[in-house]
């Protein structure tokens, strides 16, 4: 089994038929095909073999799956990065990887480049429009890697720490691309709209892996912009459209006069959907939106709302085929139906372990479970309901605060863009409950509004004290919000310290 041979079984059954596509530029899976072997020729030239580290850091582009899939049909080990990475960062993940060889674009490979020479890696330049190698040799043969050899290193965001590379093996990436494809009942005439980005697991997954399984095409967006999203949508004649939450609020909010086009699912992940941009995206694209849920270390989608069965609102569905979940106490034992717990996972997609990181991979995997440290509860349907990540959940006066809970209210307030709510500390209560707000554009809303909107909607030790306005929100990649870098403003912190209850 090789990730790698998805993507060639494709270009034997469909060679012309398109698999990317840039603008106006398609790529062909016959012409695919021809840049990875022209890739692998490269790599081996250079003295890669299996078993290597190939780091890849570009944009959707073309070029990012020749050398993605060129790597993999050589049995070396990928391992993407985020292309906005600086130097400092480069440096310790290609450390950590043990990486002698890096691909980054033209204009945006300073960082790489300097972090190539600092940790003794070679760095190769990428152009849009030239695959690399493609006048070198040529490895036509696929490597014979087994089901369990690690085929990515994706590295988490490491909110807790250090970042730490999720080992992702053969059967774990092409298992959960299987499945993800015959979940939708998607075949070779589907295109799938590849804005998230391909370094991550959602990017890479659901759109490149989904559809080069089928030898369906992928339209490549480099960098989210909702008018481009919006755009070719319509004109690419996009069928599956893959988003986070931030994304499809971002084009709701530019879609006047969109035409319903061709979508058949629009699909969310990442973070929590809040339930007015669900009603409004299915009203605007004119299909049904579905959100799932789903890990880096689960490669790494882990449950969804499936098409064809009952969706529940505010649910991330279901586990998917050949996974099974669990809700545990701090002891992992079940918790009763419609308690908060824990979320465990088993199956197809559960990572191989955390590069280098024994006791880390010990921990996480103890008992032959993921432990994915999120909060959930699942009802007498076997429908999970994310509640909070278990380090996000705030304690006020020893009462359990979601944040979730009381963003989702914040965000069916009509002026409120964006809402993340944080723990402020509080000198009797220990913590407070504090929300940052992005309005809307034109929209006006006070503090005492916002609060007492909220209050009116759930019990009064939720309800945020503390409320302040920014004009946005630090988020990642994949446009969900980074909770550790939203500074809470002196004032709050001051006003917070001298309340004493």
């Amino acid at each position: 089994m090789n990730l790698a041979g998805i993507m060639l079984e494709s270009a034997t059954r469909h060679p012309e038929r398109p698999a990317l596509r840039l603008g106006d530029l398609r790529v062909s899976y016959a012409e695919l095909a021809d840049a990875s072997a022209r890739v692998a020729g490269l790599l081996r030239e250079g003295g890669i073999g299996p078993g290597d580290r190939v780091t890849i850091m570009l944009p959707n582009i073309p070029e990012f799956a020749s050398v993605y899939f060129g790597a993999l049909r050589l049995g070396a080990i990928v391992a993407p990065m985020n292309v906005l990475n600086k130097k400092r960062e480069v440096a310790f993940l290609l450390r950590e990887a043990g990486s002698p060889i890096i691909f980054a674009m033209e204009g945006m490979h300073e960082h790489a480049e300097a972090a190539a020479a600092e940790t003794g890696a070679t760095c190769v330049r990428v152009t849009v429009g030239a695959f690399p190698g493609q006048d070198g040799p040529r490895v036509d043969e696929l490597a014979a890697t087994a089901p369990d050899d690690t085929a990515m290193l994706l590295f988490t965001s490491g909110t807790t720490g250090s970042p730490k590379g999720a080992e992702l093996t053969h059967s774990n990436l092409v298992r959960n691309a299987e499945i993800s494809a015959d979940m939708f009942g998607l075949g070779c005439e589907d295109v799938l709209l590849g804005a998230l980005p391909l370094f991550h697991a959602f990017g890479q997954t659901c759109g490149l892996n989904t559809a080069m399984y089928l030898g369906a095409s992928t339209t490549l967006l480099p960098r989210f912009d909702p008018v481009q999203a919006l755009e070719m949508l319509d004109t690419h004649g996009v069928t599956l459209c893959l988003g986070v939450p931030t994304m499809y609020a971002a084009m709701l909010d530019r879609a006047d006069g969109f035409p319903a086009g061709r979508l058949r699912f629009c699909v969310s992940g990442g973070s929590a959907l809040p339930a007015r941009v669900l009603h409004e995206a299915e009203a605007l694209f004119g299909c049904p939106m579905l959100e799932g849920y789903g890990l880096t270390e689960t490669s790494p989608v882990a449950s969804f709302n499936k098409p064809g069965e009952p969706r529940k609102i505010d649910s991330i569905g279901t586990p998917l085929e050949d996974t099974e979940m669990r809700v545990v106490d701090s002891e992992d034992r079940d918790v009763e139906r419609g308690m908060p717990g824990e979320i465990l996972i088993r199956g197809h997609g559960v990572m191989k372990g955390y590069w280098n990181q024994p006791e880390a991979t010990a921990h996480t995997l103890r008992g032959g479970w993921m432990h994915t440290g999120d909060l959930a509860t699942v009802d007498e349907d076997g429908y999970y309901f994310i509640v909070d990540r278990i380090k996000d959940m705030i304690i006020r006066g020893g009462l359990n605060v979601y944040p979730r809970e009381v963003e989702d209210v914040l965000h069916e307030h009509p002026a409120v863009r964006q809402a993340a709510v944080v723990r402020v500390p509080h000198p009797v209560l220990g913590e407070e409950v504090g929300a940052a707000i992005v309005l809307r554009d034109g929209a006006e809303a006070t503090e005492k509004e916002l609060r007492g909107f909220v209050r009116d909607e759930i019990a009064a030790y939720k309800y945020p004290r503390h409320i302040w306005f920014v004009d946005a929100l630090p988020m990642d990649a994949m446009g969900k919000v980074r909770k550790r870098e939203i500074a809470v403003p002196a004032e709050v912190v001051e006003r917070a310290a001298a309340r004493r209850g």
